[in-house]
């Protein structure tokens, strides 16, 4: 998920995530997904001849795997400025730190989640594929994996992004989109997933042809300086100066002509708060100027995205995104609205949604009271954010945790 406000790495500056060595994620994150045994029917001893047929697992409640509720960990990093490098071993801030570990739990457990799901993505999303059939390969993954429990107590974080080309962000299909995959296109892939209202947003683009593989490598390079830049007492403008640094050092090539990769310059990361996906301060992606800093205990979504275009964003195009506004003391405009609203409150809270999951909760013939809802200022929507037609964007995107004594990289896995 992306902040609606606001360039590519020299080819010599190594990546974090090739760091991996220090990860410790649970290997079964990638294997879950994996076909069963043929059960030695093929082996030739049986008289009978048996098709030799793959049975896929059955997804089960994630609790089931860690009875403990104790989940894997990101990837830890030290703060990157001189002034904090006692936290690391410092007794007492390692205790602050222990005082939080059921709130560690749910955003590990939410990233445990994340990375099976999106490795069930990577290794079954396929051009031909419609935007609602990979909409539901990944929120009906995550449903199957909180246990189809209630969408606020665990779940779907925010409405999985599935923005193509010069789309950016904020695209999920409405219902009766017929929009398919091919093999051209390039895909942002963007998965919520909450336990408690803690939130783990993170993001990586697909594609199918190699030529896209430098803007890929830019944004992927951009987001790991992100990352490592981040940090207790960090100003948020030095982030964007370095991440900008990275991005427009890369350039790619399509059909013979030369693409500059830029930032998308209001497009930023953004704090994460407790049922609230976009909080407080944002991280730009260029040198903007903000002196702000980053503090102990916050949770950021370090974001990036890059483009073949002009690096700037608009709303247009068909809204799928949907949020309730805090703090906004209006009566709504009918009884009709009323309704709809209550029902928003009661399956959502302030997480975002998009149409399909207003009919998933028993919604119908909605769109004139979500309207007046929209206009009276209840309800944010959020259309789809679009460079100039005909260019392409990509994004990558991890969640971390600023703990008292180190950095949690809480989505980090083996793929990105």
């Amino acid at each position: 998920m992306t902040a609606e406000q606001e360039k590519a790495t020299p080819t010599d500056v190594q990546p974090v995530a090739d760091k991996v060595s220090d990860l410790k994620i649970d290997t079964v994150a990638s294997n879950d997904e994996a076909e069963d045994d043929d059960n030695n029917e093929a082996g030739g001893t049986s008289k009978k001849k048996k098709k030799n047929k793959k049975k896929k697992k059955k997804l089960t409640n994630i609790a089931s795997s860690y009875p403990d509720g104790v989940y894997p960990e990101g990837q830890w990093m030290e703060y990157p400025l001189e002034v904090n490098s006692y936290r690391t071993t410092d007794e007492e801030k390692r205790y602050l730190d222990r005082q939080q570990n059921n709130r560690w739990q749910d955003f590990r457990k939410g990233a445990e989640i994340h990375r099976r799901v999106r490795a069930k993505a990577q290794q079954n999303i396929k051009p031909g594929m419609t935007m609602l059939e990979i909409a539901d390969l990944i929120e009906n993954s995550v449903r199957q994996y909180v246990g189809n429990d209630h969408p606020k107590n665990q779940g779907i974080g925010f409405p999985t992004g599935l923005s193509l080309n010069h789309v950016a962000a904020h695209y999920t299909p409405n219902s009766g989109d017929k929009v398919v995959l091919k093999y051209e296109d390039v895909m942002k892939v963007d998965i919520g997933v909450h336990v408690n209202g803690r939130i783990v947003d993170s993001a990586f683009t697909l594609t199918f042809d190699e030529k896209y593989d430098p803007l890929l490598e830019a944004v992927k390079a951009a987001t790991n300086t992100g990352v490592k830049e981040a940090g207790i007492d960090v100003r948020l403008n030095d982030i964007g100066a370095a991440v900008e640094e990275v991005m427009e050092s890369y350039e790619m090539e399509l059909k013979g002509k030369t693409y500059p990769i830029k930032c998308i310059r209001n497009l930023n990361g953004h704090n994460i708060g407790e049922y609230t996906i976009h909080s407080g301060k944002t991280v730009p992606i260029v040198a903007n100027g903000d002196m702000t800093k980053m503090e102990e205990g916050e949770t950021f979504a370090i974001e990036t995205f890059g483009t073949t275009g002009k690096g700037y964003v608009i709303g247009q195009g068909e809204c799928s995104h949907y949020a309730l506004n805090q703090g906004v003391d209006v009566k709504a405009p009918s009884e009709r609205a009323r309704q709809l609203q209550n029902t928003i409150r009661e399956t959502f809270g302030t997480l975002p949604w998009c149409r399909r999951y207003l009919e998933r909760a028993g919604e119908d013939k909605y769109l004139l009271a979500l309207n007046q809802l929209v206009r009276a200022g209840i309800v944010e929507d959020y259309p789809p954010l679009v460079d100039t037609s005909g260019s392409y964007t990509a994004q990558f995107e991890h969640t971390i945790l600023l703990h008292p004594h180190k950095k949690e990289v809480v989505s980090r896995g083996d793929d990105y």
